[in-house]
């Protein structure tokens, strides 16, 4: 039996049983579920297992977070679900049967674009670096740069524009290669029709406004021509004509027979995507793309435009749950070419952080929770670095208000970037770092900028989080307490005795832990406390473990050696991973077939983890069930 065989089977039933799952697998932390009904999963029951960190739903897949042990994890479920695992693709495919077709369509623009986003970012951050290097003048009383003083960074300068280049001059042909590899067809073919789009015997993409009409080279045919223009830095027509080629591909693999099909299929679907992207697609995508970015710089550069930051830097933390951000990165790229930067990006790189500030209060505010802190802590780096969606899933969506919180800082942040014209050179590291990537004399503005995405979510969020007793919830409910003791009260009626003298050298050497025990008068188990069941002894059910809500792991164990009684007289009434209060019935017992079993009826109490706490024993009394403290902390 595997480590997490007993919580697989939990998990199995509150995600609906096997019949409810369509597809299955799993990521670096995650378990991803396609599931045939998702309303069928019990999420509350799911975020309460031990070894489950949160769940989000997310592109159609029901996630569940389970840690670096995730690999393990799986392979228990699927051992125990009967259920073979495919493959992250399988299930991205199975999942979008739950999505619209906006989603779809959003969906597929995501997974084109997500392979390039590590180039996209290269290139920014190089060209960040450039900036710094190149155009800020720290030197001379502030009237030379780096490289004007330096022949070796001025080398440096010039060398990096390799990358800068290829990257953002050449991205259709990154654009098109992805779209034949995520549709399929011929990868080779992709990429040869993208350098078609850039290749130097074109006028390039950012002479074409400078450059007169009747200058503009064309082929002549005769009776009509095509202007020779290239599509440098270019999105949308990279993307029709990428998806030109797909299928035109497809539709010659259907009708040539396979006799011919190595020659007649590449050689018509390249030469006819060729000419129809160069002839229609390329102006009309060129087009489209100035329309959109036009309408997005007006708004960004009209006398509303604090009005249209605001609402986008309230709004675009949402739009990372619909999956409609990854449209932006197509407008960003277009407002590059077309303008020769992008006061876009900077926002969505606020919003970014001011989520992760939301989730940097909840850390403060959830200080003494170690299992909030597993999620959280994680999801705040990669929040500050530029990846969302832990953040936001895992925390803030999860609480509602620091989710609103970030929401607000963002916008309060986006007006000010778009007031003070803050610009981008290119898309960088939606975090923290994106700083590098703005132009060097805004810098300044976009830090104070970051400073109130960071300070404002955080203070909202500190303040609500008070106010709806966060804080309280980390050790919620402590049965009267106080500020700083928990009271665990009388688990059985009876009369409490020492641990030492228990008669069981490992209870009473404390091996497992300091407690105490109680000779019991009657013969139900109850929880001492509030908790969660994190340990259920199936089969004997003459043992069960809790975790309190302060931290505090206890074992309750009923009698000595009664493990070989193998269940006889025992009586469960919880389940591994439920929620249980102080008083709720833990498990039945006879106490006169565990005697006639020639077994002491002594129940022990171990605190197996004290949290921090230094709990105190009070022994010698009888004691009522869920009446008498029998235990304290200092």
């Amino acid at each position: 039996m595997g480590r997490f065989t007993e919580e697989a089977k939990q998990l199995l039933r509150y995600v609906g049983g096997k019949e409810n799952i369509s597809a299955v697998s799993h990521c670096v932390t995650r378990m991803r579920f396609v599931l045939v009904d998702p309303k069928k999963a019990e999420i509350d029951k799911i975020e309460g297992l031990k070894s489950t960190k949160g769940t989000f739903t997310q592109a159609g897949q029901f996630q569940v977070i389970i840690g670096n042990e995730v690999s393990q994890y799986y392979n228990d479920f699927t051992g125990v679900a009967g259920i073979e695992g495919v493959s992250k693709d399988a299930v991205k495919n199975a999942a979008k049967s739950n999505q619209n077709g906006l989603q779809r369509m959003m969906s597929n623009l995501a997974e084109i674009f997500l392979p390039l986003i590590p180039a996209i970012i290269v290139g920014g951050l190089i060209l960040g670096f450039r900036n710094i290097i190149g155009e800020i003048n720290f030197f001379d009383n502030g009237t030379q740069t780096l490289v004007d003083i330096s022949q070796f960074w001025a080398g440096i300068y010039s060398f990096l524009w390799l990358i800068g280049e290829a990257v953002f001059h050449f991205l259709p042909v990154a654009i098109v290669w992805s779209i034949t590899k995520k549709m399929g067809t011929t990868q080779s073919l992709g990429i040869v029709l993208g350098i078609t789009l850039v290749s130097p015997q074109l006028l390039n993409a950012y002479s074409v406004a400078t450059t007169a009409a009747a200058d503009i080279p064309a082929w002549n045919f005769g009776f009509f021509k095509v202007e020779m223009i290239g599509y440098q830095a270019q999105v949308l027509p990279a993307i029709l004509a990428g998806f030109t080629l797909v299928y035109l591909e497809r539709f010659f693999r259907k009708i040539c027979p396979a006799v011919i099909s190595m020659i007649v299929v590449p050689f018509l679907s390249l030469l006819l995507s060729l000419v129809i992207a160069h002839a229609v697609l390329g102006p009309i995508g060129w087009q489209i793309g100035s329309w959109i970015s036009d309408i997005v710089n007006a708004g960004l550069t009209s006398d509303f435009k604090a009005v249209f930051a605001g609402v986008f830097g309230l709004l675009y933390a949402p739009l990372v749950i619909t999956g409609l951000h990854h449209m932006s990165n197509a407008i960003d790229l277009q407002l590059i070419a077309d303008f020769g930067g992008t006061t876009l990006w900077p926002m969505i790189a606020l919003s970014n952080i001011a989520q992760g500030s939301a989730v940097l209060a909840m850390i403060f505010l959830q200080k003494k929770d170690a299992k909030a802190k597993e999620v959280s802590i994680p999801a705040c780096i990669s929040c500050y670095l530029g990846v969302t969606e832990p953040a936001m899933f895992g925390v803030n969506l999860k609480y509602g208000f620091p989710f609103i919180c970030g929401m607000i800082g963002s916008a309060i942040a986006a007006v000010l970037s778009i007031v003070c014209n803050v610009m981008a050179n290119a898309i960088g590291v939606g975090g923290l770092p994106g700083i590098l990537s703005i132009r060097p004399q805004q810098m300044g503005i976009f830090a104070v900028a970051m400073a109130v995405a960071i300070v404002v979510p955080f203070v909202l969020t500190m303040i609500v989080g008070k106010k709806k007793g966060i804080e309280a919830q980390e050790n919620k409910e402590k049965m009267d307490a106080g500020d700083s003791q928990v009271k665990l009260k009388a688990f059985l009626s009876g009369k409490v005795i020492p641990i030492e003298e228990v008669p069981d050298q490992v209870f009473s050497a404390k091996v497992l832990g300091d407690g105490l025990a109680i000779e019991p008068s009657d013969h139900v188990l109850v929880a001492p406390a509030d908790g969660e069941v994190s340990v259920v002894m199936e089969g004997s059910n003459h043992a069960c473990g809790l975790t309190l809500n302060n931290g505090m792991e206890i074992l309750l164990h009923i009698g000595l050696d009664t493990v070989e009684m193998n269940g006889d007289g025992f009586t469960s009434h919880i389940q591994m991973g439920d929620r249980v209060k102080a008083g709720d019935k833990l498990i039945t017992f006879d106490a006169e077939k565990i005697r006639k079993a020639g077994h002491p009826t002594v129940t022990i109490m171990v605190v197996t983890e004290a949290a921090g706490a230094e709990p105190v024993f009070h022994t010698g009394k009888k004691v009522t069930a869920n009446q008498d403290v029998i235990v304290t902390t200092e």
